[in-house]
């Protein structure tokens, strides 16, 4: 049996990420990811809160806990909260595997597979640009790639908006040919009638997908997105449980991506995966984040059969003042094999959190916000 719980401590570091740390009183830790991109000092508080409950039990009821931290109070639910609890859950799963001896995919079932592609950010908006981008993410042995659609956009995107558009992903496939992918992330940018005007001059590039077509409110609408287009549509980075998946699986989103360090963790995006593929979806989970979230959603891939794809963020254009690999001792459990990555078979997420780097940058944190974003006439444009 696990000792009980002794401490729980949250630590905001560069570049925008929420780390969280459970130790018991034999000294055994896990480590959880609570980033929540602009919030960080918000989840913390509620990390804290939690801290209230989760000392003293035993770390072991992972499933009992998360019930009670999600359901034990009246008020419930949202960003700020089911991240808090994703990085409970994640350093829950880890103290576990590690106190057992064994990967967090063992406790899962086993693994389905031996490795898991990934995917690489590239930015710009000259195609020229975003062509040498992509040949940089090659060149470190990735086979796909993600870029936005576009910077800001307006309401009812004009010819030269969509134009540039499918210029900058003519340019993508020019570059990766037809046996590597492209996905073109829309970030919730575009109308409707917008995206609906972008996917039939996309198609024939062969986009892998097209995430976020609509913003998360919307959602109501994006079967109309789906019956658009042959292009698989992707979604679910601002969605935080299986009942915020539920409809948009039914309408038809052939991709959900679920991010584990915002829609509770490894134990509620197990469910979403198991979900998903009663309707024939797949998950591709969101991870602009840092080694603890992607180690988080490896240890799930390794173990889910409807698994596509693992976005990461070695390199990406967010990650100012550390990156990814600045965390971990050892980095050779993150290195990209043959387009992916490898399984990991150290115990509980298969990483080792190098502590004093973590404490350092917490001492030292400011706080990270998105840009505002205002059309030409002044109001407020999405980011």
């Amino acid at each position: 049996m696990i000792d009980a719980i002794a401490r729980v401590e949250a630590f905001p570091v560069a570049p925008r990420w929420l780390f969280v740390r459970i130790e018991t009183h034999d000294g055994v830790v896990g480590w959880g990811e609570a980033s929540l991109e602009g919030y960080a000092d918000v989840v913390l508080a509620a990390v804290e809160q939690f801290a209230t409950y989760l000392v003293g039990k035993d770390p072991g009821r992972i499933e009992d806990h998360w019930q009670v931290l999600t359901k034990g109070q009246f008020y419930r639910g949202g960003a700020v909260l089911a991240s808090a609890v994703a990085g409970v859950d994640q350093a829950l799963w880890d103290l576990k595997g590690k106190h057992l001896g064994v990967p967090v995919h063992d406790l899962l079932g086993g693994p389905v597979r031996d490795r898991i592609r990934a995917y690489g950010w590239v930015g710009g908006d000259d195609p020229a640009e975003v062509a040498d981008h992509i040949s940089a993410q090659l060149e470190a042995g990735l086979t796909a790639v993600k870029m936005n659609a576009s910077g800001k956009m307006n309401r009812n995107g004009s010819v030269a908006e969509l134009d540039a558009v499918v210029a900058r992903v003519a340019s993508a496939r020019a570059v990766l040919g037809p046996h590597r992918d492209v996905a073109v992330d829309l970030h919730g940018r575009f109308t409707l009638a917008t995206a609906r005007r972008l996917a039939p001059l996309l198609a024939p590039l062969h986009p892998f997908f097209i995430e976020e077509p609509v913003v998360p409110e919307n959602s109501h609408v994006i079967g109309r997105m789906v019956d658009a287009t042959t292009i698989p549509i992707a979604t679910g980075e601002r969605l935080y449980s299986r009942q915020e998946f539920l409809p948009v699986l039914q309408a038809g989103v052939a991709i959900a991506q679920p991010d584990l360090s915002h829609a509770g963790g490894i134990s509620e995006v197990r469910r979403i995966a198991a979900l998903a593929d009663t309707f024939d979806a797949v998950i591709a989970p969101h991870c602009p984040l840092g080694p603890i979230a992607l180690a988080a959603c490896l240890q799930v891939g390794f173990a889910t059969p409807n698994y596509l794809i693992q976005e990461q963020s070695i390199g990406i254009h967010y990650n100012e003042g550390a990156e990814v690999l600045d965390y971990v001792v050892d980095t050779a459990p993150l290195k990209f094999v043959e387009g992916g990555f490898e399984r990991l078979t150290g115990p509980g997420l298969g990483i080792e959190v190098d502590e004093h780097a973590v404490r350092d940058a917490s001492s030292h944190w400011t706080r990270w916000e998105n840009p505002i974003w205002r059309h030409a006439d002044g109001s407020v444009a999405e980011w």
